[in-house]
């Protein structure tokens, strides 16, 4: 699989990296329903051997068991095989499973070494700041990280869903090593400004989301969406799973099946090399709960979309745009 130099680093990427979010399991608001744990670590096992080499997590997810479930892998892979990983802060909880946002600095200091013992390691490739939320709070956060890259506890840091303004304010204090945004054909923010700053300032992007939440995949119907577990946040949360949005969905990929199929491809691996067609775009976050799945879409890292294939998704796009 293709690799590509995060930002001015010296962590050269897999263009696909696994996502662990769905790998917390149920019991908080914003999970993906039940998970089993050996199905979680055999998709991580699974994945390094198809040449992913980093898995993305943060703390928030499952209430700590996604790391948690990382470092078991970790520990099963051994150091030969060990992935890159990137972890967040900035989302804790309380008693009823809720995130909320905090980042003062000594809750961040407290999230690190929680981090680290949950993991097992001794350093964090790289640690992000999940939201800037508090926004006041950021640059106090991120000079605790600083210092933690100083005392060897982390190795590059980098933030999640900041604007330019944000990267600028935090930048002064130390370099950002990388822009994890949501992208994909839904969400295109940050296809302007963010890519343009990012990559005249040097700054890695790991883009989560590319087939947003399963939208763009082959399995992504009616029916599937209607099978989806209760305690599965996009059944409740995620105005993409409902009206009147379904329906449009629902027709864009209609329109993508036949693009992927005619070069052999699926529909998420469509998505996903989609995404990667930006050279700012270091390397697709794609989440994956079993062995299968990431096999799926560990394809999408060798296949570079031809002009016309391109030019057929635009099309597909723009008649999204005016449905």
């Amino acid at each position: 699989m293709q690799t590509r130099q995060l930002g001015t680093t010296n962590l050269h990427l897999s263009v696909v990296g696994l996502g662990a979010w769905a790998m917390g399991g149920a019991g908080y608001k914003f999970s993906w329903g039940a998970q089993d744990d050996h199905d979680s670590i055999a998709t991580i096992q699974r994945a390094v051997e198809l040449g992913v080499n980093w898995v993305d997590t943060a703390a928030v997810y499952g209430l700590g068991h996604s790391e948690e479930v990382v470092g078991q892998a970790l520990r099963q892979l051994g150091s030969r095989k060990r992935p890159i990983i990137a972890t967040k802060c900035g989302r804790r909880w309380g008693t009823d499973g809720v995130p909320f946002g905090i980042l003062k600095p000594d809750s961040v200091r407290e999230e690190i070494d929680n981090s680290l013992k949950r993991l097992g390691v001794e350093v964090i490739d790289l640690y992000q700041m999940h939201w800037p939320m508090p926004d006041e709070d950021i640059e106090g956060a991120w000079r605790v990280l600083a210092d933690a890259v100083k005392a060897g506890k982390i190795r590059h840091i980098g933030v999640c869903n900041f604007n330019v303004a944000q990267l600028k304010r935090v930048q002064a204090i130390h370099p950002v090593a990388s822009l994890q945004p949501p992208y994909s054909m839904l969400v295109r923010d940050i296809e302007n400004e963010v890519l343009d700053y990012c990559a005249a300032n040097g700054i890695g992007v790991v883009c989560y989301s590319p087939m947003q939440k399963g939208i763009l995949t082959d399995k992504f119907t009616r029916a599937w969406v209607a099978s989806l577990a209760k305690d599965d946040h996009r059944s409740q949360l995620d105005p993409r799973f409902q009206e009147p949005e379904l329906s449009r969905n629902l027709a864009l990929v209609d329109g993508l099946r036949p693009i992927a199929r005619q070069a052999q491809h699926s529909v998420a691996q469509l998505a996903i090399a989609w995404v990667l067609r930006r050279p700012e775009i270091t390397s697709a976050i794609v989440g994956a709960r079993r062995p299968g799945q990431i096999e799926e879409t560990a394809g999408a890292g060798d296949w570079v979309l031809s002009a016309n294939a391109l030019s057929q998704v635009r099309a597909v796009l723009l008649d999204q745009t005016h449905a």
